[in-house]
């Protein structure tokens, strides 16, 4: 998404003229210091002294001042904020020549206890990343350490969303979505960021992107010893154990959800959402919603597992948004790298109707240990053959997850569903939050025409993956046999515009449309079928023939036309085509005779005016030609007889 540009900023113009802290914003630096509401101690009395409640030496002021020079290179130009680890300040690196920022590590009167937190820090020289600010040195000066950062002219997300309040849906997404990667690499490298939130990345360069500021926080995963950073309304319940990815990836869901949306994030809902009844950006936008609450989930293993799977996810979320808030369809399909595309069926016709068979297929995990063994049986295409083999390797690679779970598709798909449900019960307690077992679940009950059932099941899939189209295009199978089209049509709309590739979805939207008597609309789905699809001439005939379809009410004169031009376009003489050609034929003829159309031979039908005596020439052809094609004699035989009885009387 583009966003607008920033202006130039001399870095300057940003030095404090007054630096000081506001009352509300002083505490005690201890992290096991609290007062009698379990609050961090405030300390709004005095700039300078011991906490009450620890005894811990405070000061609010900046021990640094314009023209200090901190280890003979950085000349400090003044303060610039006030962070979690004391003042922050702007510095012109005079040995380089570029501006720089100086955030404290440690403020003390122990001159080796600030050189021993440099050393601690120092593993932050190796990061390395375009969307995170860049680590210079570490400096010392006295009792002080600090990171000598790189100096990003921008403006912060927080000074953004202060300004300008609630963020269109799809801004907010972009920022965040961008920044994930920046969490991938940290994580990558067994490193977590534990603080994040609005103020701590901002927007940079033209057009803008995203970068991580303040790393002083970031710690390594594996040290049981580091101080925890956090702050109340974006901390995960469990952060005070120690920081983790999970409560990493908890951070971003909540500052996203920030960016979203006004309500009392650090009080009322400090640990949860509010609902879409509350906030209609969350009505608007449902997957979006369920985004936010696996994103921060209570429970660790509810929420995403890592920065990569969340940012898949949230870019599917991007594109639903992108559309409903635009109208706008994306020019290409986003690959999965959960799913494939869509299945097609043996037999095309198979589409007219709800079909458990069209919906994607999982992919392997070529992490999982039994994946070799599936790939070596993937030619097998008889499942009588294939299902023993299965059991056979599932025995063996009792750590595989992937061959009980093919087992159980190859079951479904032989209608063996007792057994293939077994399968799934026996999975059950193993894997954590394994959306793979409600999938295949669902997908039993579809193919035993338990559409309801499967509901439940494939709504667990949605919550776990809110950004894939295939989870709703099951949901929209699911309603749709369950004959619940006005729950399948927004799912299946949804799907159909968000990813053009999947025709299934505008199959099965034009199915329930139709059913409900919307010709129009089912019209309209049948077109969204891209020319290079395979299912492209089906669309078009389906087309035709919801335009001809005397459902909900006969078709007026546009209608009919229509068919006839989109007949004509397919350029093709199969004898659906040629039936279906003389349904239309035979519809507006009969729409002549009992006056329902009038006549008019400025429109053009097949080529012919809207007259009854050449739409009968027209008919009789097209009703021999389908008897030249037809294999059976009787049928033959009726189509010539139908076809001497519509020719108009002649005198020759």
């Amino acid at each position: 998404m583009n966003v607008p540009g920033l202006p130039e900023i001399n870095p300057e113009q940003i030095v404090m003229a007054d630096p000081k802290v506001p009352d509300h914003k002083r505490f005690c630096g201890n992290p096991d210091c609290h007062d009698a509401s379990d609050q961090p101690t405030p300390l709004n009395r005095r700039l300078t002294g011991h906490c009450p409640n620890c005894g811990r030496f405070y000061s609010f002021v900046p021990t640094l001042k314009p023209g200090d020079v901190v280890a003979e290179q950085y000349e400090v130009k003044g303060a610039i904020a006030y962070g979690g680890l004391g003042w922050i300040y702007l510095a012109k690196d005079t040995t380089l020549n570029r501006w720089v920022v100086l955030k404290g590590l440690l403020n003390s009167s122990d001159d080796a206890a600030a050189a021993a937190a440099v050393a601690e820090r120092q593993f932050l020289a190796s990061v390395k990343h375009a969307n995170i600010v860049g680590i210079y040195n570490f400096a010392k000066r006295g009792s002080e350490g600090f990171i000598v950062m790189e100096y990003v002219s921008g403006t912060t997300v927080k000074d953004v969303r202060k300004s300008r309040g609630p963020l269109p849906p799809a801004e907010a997404i972009s920022y965040v979505h961008r920044i994930l990667g920046a969490f991938a690499y940290l994580h990558d490298r067994g490193m977590v960021f534990c603080d994040f939130k609005p103020d701590n990345f901002m927007l940079e360069g033209d057009p803008p992107d995203v970068k991580l500021i303040d790393m002083g926080g970031v710690r390594m995963i594996d040290d049981p010893g580091g101080d925890i950073f956090g702050t109340k309304g974006y901390s995960a319940p469990e952060a005070g154990e120690g920081p983790t990815v999970a409560t990493d990836l908890y951070t971003i869901g909540r500052t996203l959800a920030v960016l979203l949306m006004d309500f009392r994030f650090q009080s009322t809902f400090e640990f949860t959402l509010p609902t879409p009844d509350e906030q209609p950006v969350l009505a608007r936008h449902e997957s979006l919603y369920r985004f936010l609450l696996k994103s921060t989930a209570r429970e660790p293993a509810r929420r995403f597992q890592s920065a990569d799977e969340m940012a898949e996810q949230l870019a599917g979320v991007l594109r639903e948004v992108v559309v409903v808030d635009t109208g706008q369809t994306p020019s290409r399909a986003a690959e999965s790298t959960l799913f494939t595309g869509e299945t097609e069926p043996e037999d095309q016709q198979l589409m007219m109707e709800p079909n458990p068979s069209v919906l994607p297929l999982i992919r392997v995990d070529l992490e999982d240990p039994g994946a070799d063994a599936l790939l070596a049986m993937s030619n097998i295409r008889d499942n009588a053959r294939l299902i023993p083999q299965l059991q056979n390797a599932a025995r063996h690679q009792r750590d595989s997850i992937e061959l009980p779970l093919r087992l159980a598709r190859a079951m479904i798909e032989t209608g063996d569903h007792q057994n293939a449900v077994s399968v799934l019960d026996a999975l059950a307690p193993r894997p954590v939050n394994d959306w793979r077992i409600a999938w295949y679940r669902g997908l039993s009950q579809l193919h035993q025409g338990l559409g309801a059932a499967a509901l439940a099941a494939f709504d667990t899939v949605y919550s776990e993956l809110p950004g894939e189209p295939a989870a709703k295009l099951a949901l929209a199978l699911a309603a749709e046999m369950a004959g619940n089209d006005i729950l399948a049509i927004p799912f299946y709309d949804l799907v159909s515009r968000t990813d053009p590739s999947f025709a299934t979805a505008a199959f099965g939207l034009a199915r329930c449309m139709r059913r409900t008597g919307r010709r129009a609309e089912a019209a309209d789905a049948y077109r969204r079928v891209p020319q290079n699809s395979s299912l492209y001439i089906l669309a078009q005939t389906a087309l035709a023939a919801a335009l001809a379809s005397a459902n909900p009410a006969p078709p007026a004169a546009d209608d009919l036309c229509m068919a006839s031009s989109v007949l004509e376009a397919l350029a093709m003489e199969g004898i659906e085509q040629i039936r279906l050609r003389a349904h239309v034929l035979e519809t507006t003829l009969d729409l002549l005779k009992s006056r329902g159309l009038p006549a008019d031979d400025s429109r053009l039908l097949f080529g012919q005016p809207l007259l009854e005596k050449p739409l009968r020439f027209a008919l009789e052809k097209t009703l021999r030609q389908m008897a030249r094609l037809e294999n059976d004699r009787d049928q033959q035989i009726a189509l010539v007889d139908k076809a001497n009885v519509v020719r108009p009387w002649t005198w020759v």
